[in-house]
């Protein structure tokens, strides 16, 4: 059993990139898909470098969109585990904007993304424990117990959820739908 412990900030990257016009979508912005590669890149270093091992993403918590990146802009990363279980890990992204001419620096989005250690094999392995050290990094910490929970609930709600009932479909006549 691995008892080791690692702290938040032996997990920390940053990456910076330079936004060209081949990132860019049809109305001149930064490509969503683009930004999203590269936030999945820094999870898995941010989480093989924690881990020690190759890392795959089990899944990507909500992604907002907050404001538009342009050609031309410096785009930095930022990553660190915040929260460890047994082999999972959730890695916090933040993705900052910067305008190089005007210095004027804009947060674009922010995510999480879980990543689960593997072995040679495919196996999934044991990663260090967490050494908290700061109020923040407790709190990143207690805000991933609390996203992991809900999402339980959530998923357990879907399993028990009657979407034939008469509540329901009188409930769905609300919308913008027609039940056919």
């Amino acid at each position: 059993m691995n008892l080791e412990y690692k702290t938040v900030s032996e997990s920390k990257i940053t990456i910076s990139q330079l936004m060209l016009p081949s990132h860019s979508n049809f109305n001149g912005k930064i490509h969503g898909g683009y930004i999203l590669s590269l936030m999945d890149q820094i999870a898995f270093a941010c989480a093989s470098k924690y881990s020690g091992t190759y890392c795959v993403t089990a899944s990507v918590d909500t992604v907002d969109f907050l404001s538009p990146i342009e050609i031309g802009e410096l785009v930095t990363l930022k990553a660190s585990v915040n929260y460890v279980g047994k082999t999972s890990m959730v890695v916090g992204i933040r993705v900052d904007s910067e305008n190089i001419q005007t210095g004027t620096v804009n947060h674009c989005n922010s995510s999480y993304f879980t990543m689960v250690a593997k072995d040679k094999l495919g196996n999934s392995v044991q990663v260090p424990r967490l050494a908290l050290s700061s109020l923040e990094e407790k709190r990143r910490f207690f805000s991933c117990i609390k996203r992991i929970a809900t999402r339980k609930e959530r998923d357990q709600h879907e399993e028990t959820f009657d979407y034939s009932s008469n509540e329901v479909l009188e409930e769905l006549k609300k919308y913008n739908i027609e039940i056919l």
